[in-house]
């Protein structure tokens, strides 16, 4: 089961377009227009982490070159880990709009959007200058780290107990006790 569910988060995008296509002429009208919001969006994504990658190895090859990669540079260090995780946050964002095409389930998944949530808010924390901010600041941050990570427990918990439902109905039908 483990491996199935390592190959529901592996997919190909060419994998999802070709089951797209396949699946066009079934949807509904509004479910084309949604599936092409996706696929516009997941290709205006890749522009942006291509684009935002090609600044920051620009970044790192021109600081590389004037030597100025110096590791008690703290400020620097920051910048440099701030874009790296913003190109993570976009990578995320892309994947879970992808997996829309593949599921076709829902838009909106909660987990995920508080998933990304959480990790804007640790590269926030990682980028912050802890000797300029306002203490209510650094609290509100604070605070909102741990609702979402509450939100994402609860979210989490609910999907495992969905899941262990739907496995234990599974498991508990058999073909054999229907025909008796």
């Amino acid at each position: 089961m483990s491996s199935l569910r390592s190959r529901d988060r592996s997919f190909d995008a060419l994998d999802a377009l070709s089951e797209l296509r396949r699946s066009w002429p079934a949807l509904s009208l509004y479910e084309k227009f949604e599936q092409l919001v996706i696929v516009v969006l997941t290709t205006l994504i890749s522009l942006v982490v291509l684009a935002a990658l090609a600044g920051l190895a620009i970044h790192v090859v021109k600081l590389l070159a004037h030597g100025v990669l110096d590791p008690a540079d703290h400020s620097l260090f920051q910048n440099v880990f701030g874009m790296i995780l913003t190109l993570l946050i976009a990578m995320e964002f892309n994947h879970s709009i992808l997996g829309v095409l593949k599921r076709r389930n829902s838009i909106v998944q909660a987990r995920t959007v508080v998933l990304i949530a959480l990790l804007a808010l640790s590269r926030k924390f990682i980028i912050l200058d802890a000797t300029t901010i306002e203490p209510l600041t650094l609290i509100g941050l604070a605070f909102a780290v741990l609702a979402l990570g509450a939100v994402y427990w609860f979210v989490r918990d609910q999907d495992r107990k969905d899941e262990a439902a739907t496995e234990s109905a599974d498991s508990s039908w058999e073909p054999s006790a229907q025909t008796k």
